[in-house]
């Protein structure tokens, strides 16, 4: 965009040669220097035919790098973006703040030695879908590797995660697209559930940071992917600029996710899970913006191998998990620990049946050895 100086110098000074077209960005050198370069001559005749493939890139790379700088800095910073908005991340968070304070409304809030963030008892968290490993893993409710990311703890762990995911979140979207931020947002999903359930089968949890974490994990894979890419117009420039500068953002980021690993209910496992996922899809949807062919096949290669690798060999290793049955009831389970602890969210006996809770199976068998049974399961 030109300023008003720069247009009023562009018709003042140069009028001469703008009457054989519009002003453009490439006009603001001396007329003796646009005729004296090859480049610029090329330039010129690119223009007037829509054909840019006069150039070499050495020579578009030059007058990108003479563009770019009549870009400021709140240009640069979007210039490079696919899209404006972000809606999917935008989607997630409204959905993420509704379904707190309902949890809270339906089940109560639990006293803080029970809950420190301000939020709904556990056994609410269980019931609305955290990830719980003997659920997953015995009765194949397999949809809880997904259902946490719109879950949270309380009020606390919830703000920290939306105001993480509306900043890196909702900014990813716009430079990545649509599609390739929620591939890596689910992905991510499945894989911090997974190493979650591996390495904490007793706890339940709950929460989108898994997810966060692998928006970062890619991000990281895209500097790296594309760190040896050169760009050639100012979108590219743009985009390579704002890699370098989001290095370190990258790891501060991963840094503070990583601190709240410790939040009760939310656990190390999760976030290592979707770092670690994030990072093996975001080779793989990177490899395909590459415009050095072998480069694309060889981080192609890297980024399936990679994501087979750790999504087979974690998935089996999660079936052969050992967990609590004790976990079915969660509520039982934690009163065991908590004195006075209330359950708020039972569930109807149908549903209860299915799981052959154990007070409901002790019922059943008892009904059956005196005949009162009216279906006769256990």
């Amino acid at each position: 965009m030109e300023s008003p100086k720069q247009q009023s110098t562009s018709q003042t000074n140069y009028s001469s040669w703008n009457d054989t077209g519009p002003a453009t960005k490439h006009s603001y050198a001396p007329p003796s220097t646009l005729s004296n370069s090859p480049s610029r001559s090329k330039r010129r005749a690119a223009e007037a035919t829509e054909d840019y493939s006069l150039e070499t890139d050495e020579e578009r790379t030059h007058d990108q790098h003479e563009d770019i700088d009549d870009f400021d800095d709140e240009e640069l910073a979007t210039v490079h973006h696919k899209q404006r908005y972000a809606p999917l991340s935008t989607a997630f968070v409204v959905v993420q703040v509704i379904i707190l304070p309902l949890m809270m409304w339906q089940c109560g809030v639990a006293p803080l030695e029970i809950n420190p963030m301000i939020g709904p008892y556990p056994d609410a968290l269980n019931y609305w879908g955290a990830k719980n490993a003997v659920l997953i893993i015995d009765d194949g409710e397999l949809y809880r590797l997904i259902t946490p990311i719109f879950l949270h703890a309380g009020l606390i762990h919830l703000a920290g995660n939306v105001l993480v995911q509306i900043d890196s979140g909702n900014r990813w979207e716009k430079e990545w697209g649509s599609l390739i931020w929620i591939i890596i947002y689910i992905g991510s999903a499945i894989g911090s559930s997974v190493l979650s359930v591996i390495a904490m089968p007793d706890q339940i949890s709950v929460g989108s940071s898994g997810s966060i974490m692998g928006l970062f994990g890619a991000k990281f894979a895209e500097i790296i992917v594309l760190m040896c890419e050169k760009g050639t117009t100012v979108r590219e420039l743009a985009a390579e600029q704002s890699r370098k500068e989001q290095a370190c953002h990258v790891i501060f980021g991963i840094i503070i996710v990583m601190a709240m690993s410790f939040i009760p209910y939310v656990d190390w496992a999760a976030h290592l899970g979707g770092l670690v996922a994030g990072f093996a899809i975001g080779i793989v949807c990177f490899s395909f913006t590459m415009r050095n062919k072998f480069g694309t096949v060889f981080w192609l290669g890297v980024g399936v191998a990679s994501c087979f690798v750790l999504y087979s060999t974690f998935i089996a290793i999660m079936f052969t998990t050992e967990t609590d049955d004790e976990m079915r009831d969660v509520c039982a389970y934690y009163q065991q620990f908590f004195e006075g602890y209330e359950c708020k969210c039972q569930l109807d006996e149908d549903w209860a049946a299915n799981y052959n809770y154990a007070w409901l199976a002790s019922y059943y068998n008892g009904q059956e050895g005196g005949g009162g049974a009216d279906d006769g399961e256990g």
